[in-house]
C-alpha cells in the first residue's frame, strides 16, 4: 500500500472518529445573556463559550441581548467570539429584540441592568432597574424553552428576581435564582487568608438573605480544614466585626477603587452559580443561592432569599439543618426585614 493510500485512510479514519464523537455530543442548549456587551457580560461570554460553565461536552448557542445603543459594541464582541473558534460554540444570535433573545432558551442569565454608581443607594437602583425585569420575566414566560432556568445578576438581584418571577407564573418558582455566590467567594477568600489556608480548604460558607449590606455570611457553620471556622479563627470580635463588614462593603470598595463595579469577579461568580445548579453539590456541603422561600429559617414564603442550597444536578433543596446563635438569628431577621421593605416598594410591578 503506497503512502498516498495510507494518508487517505488516515483522513477517512479521523473523519469517522470525529463523526462518532459528534454523534455522542449532547444537543446544543440555548443560553441567553442580557447586557452582553457590558463589563460583566464581556468577561462572562468567553467562559461560557469555552465550556467552563456547562462542561467540556456541552455545545451552546449564545443568544445575546443588548439595548439598541449598545448593538455596535455587541457586534465587536461577536466578532471576538467568532475569532476564538470555540469548538462548543454552535451559533451566536445578537439582538435587541426580547422575543429573539429568549426564544427556546434553556438558561437565561439576566446580567444587564444600570450599574451602581458612586453615591447611589439601593433604592435608586431598584427604581431604575425594576421595570426591565418585569418585561424580561414576561418575555421568558412567552418565549423560553419549557425547561428554562433563570439566574438574576442585575442589582438589586433578589428583588429583581422576585419581580421577574412574579411576571412569569407559567415558569415554576424553583427555576429562578438570584446570585449570592460573589458574596460567598469574598467571604471564603477572607477566611482563608485569615486562617492561612488555601481557598478550597474553606467549605460550607453560605451567605443568607439579601445581596446587600444586610446580608449575613454565616461563618458559624463554615468549616476550615474540616473544623468549625470559629475554632480555627479563634477571634469572635474579628468575625462579628471586621470580617462581616469587609464582605458586606466589598462591592463599594471595588467601586471606589476602580470607578466601576465588579466585573471579572462577578462573571466568575456567575459561572460558579450555574455550575452549582447543574452539577451535584459535594457531599456534606452547601452553596449560596437566592431561591424562593418556602418558610425555611422563618423567612416569609415567596421572598427570593439567600439560603444554604444543595443540588443533585437536576433539582435543589434548602438545607434546613444549619444551627444559628442569637447573633446570627438577629442578622438573618435584619435581612428579612430589608427584603420585605423592597417587596413593598415594588408591589405595583409584581404580577399575579
Amino acid at each position: 500500500m503506497g503512502p498516498s493510500a495510507v494518508s487517505l485512510l488516515a483522513v477517512i479514519d479521523t473523519a469517522a472518529t470525529t463523526t462518532a464523537m459528534e454523534a455522542r455530543m449532547p444537543w446544543p442548549i440555548n443560553v441567553t445573556v442580557t447586557g452582553a456587551a457590558g463589563q460583566v457580560g464581556y468577561a462572562l461570554l468567553f467562559r461560557i463559550a469555552s465550556g467552563e460553565m456547562f462542561g467540556a461536552g456541552q455545545p451552546v448557542v449564545l443568544r445575546l441581548l443588548e439595548i439598541e445603543p449598545a448593538m455596535k459594541s455587541l457586534e465587536g464582541v461577536v466578532l471576538e467570539l467568532e475569532d476564538c473558534a470555540f469548538p462548543l460554540l454552535v451559533d451566536i444570535e445578537a439582538t435587541s429584540n426580547l422575543a429573539i433573545a429568549f426564544r427556546r432558551t434553556s438558561f437565561a442569565l439576566l446580567v444587564g441592568s444600570v450599574p451602581r454608581k458612586p453615591g447611589m443607594e439601593r433604592k435608586d437602583l431598584l427604581g431604575v432597574n425594576a421595570g426591565t425585569f418585569k418585561t424580561q420575566g414576561r418575555a421568558i414566560a412567552d418565549y423560553a424553552a419549557s425547561d428554562v432556568r433563570v439566574l438574576v445578576v442585575g442589582n438589586p438581584c433578589n428583588t429583581n428576581c422576585l419581580i421577574a418571577r412574579s411576571n412569569a407564573p407559567e415558569v415554576p418558582a424553583d427555576r429562578w435564582f438570584a446570585m449570592m455566590r460573589l458574596d460567598q467567594n469574598r467571604a471564603q477568600s477572607l477566611l482563608a487568608r485569615r486562617a492561612q489556608v488555601f481557598n478550597g480548604q474553606v467549605t460550607n460558607m453560605v451567605v443568607y438573605g439579601n445581596h446587600s449590606l444586610t446580608q449575613f455570611p454565616d461563618y458559624e457553620n463554615t468549616r476550615i480544614l474540616g473544623r468549625p471556622a470559629v475554632d480555627v479563627i479563634g477571634d469572635s470580635e474579628w468575625l462579628q466585626g471586621e470580617f462581616l463588614q469587609t464582605v458586606k462593603k466589598r462591592g463599594a470598595a471595588i467601586l471606589e477603587a476602580r470607578g466601576m463595579s465588579s466585573a471579572a469577579s462577578a462573571s466568575h461568580a456567575i459561572v460558579d452559580s450555574v455550575a452549582s445548579i447543574v452539577r451535584p453539590t459535594p457531599p456534606g456541603e452547601c452553596v449560596s443561592l437566592a431561591v424562593v422561600s418556602r418558610g425555611e429559617y422563618g423567612v416569609p414564603e415567596g421572598l427570593q432569599f439567600g439560603f444554604p442550597v444543595r443540588s443533585d444536578g437536576r433539582g435543589w433543596e434548602v438545607a434546613a439543618d444549619q444551627p444559628h446563635s442569637d447573633f446570627a438569628t438577629g442578622q438573618i431577621r435584619a435581612t428579612i426585614a430589608e427584603l420585605l421593605e423592597e417587596r413593598a416598594e415594588v408591589e405595583g410591578l409584581l404580577g399575579g
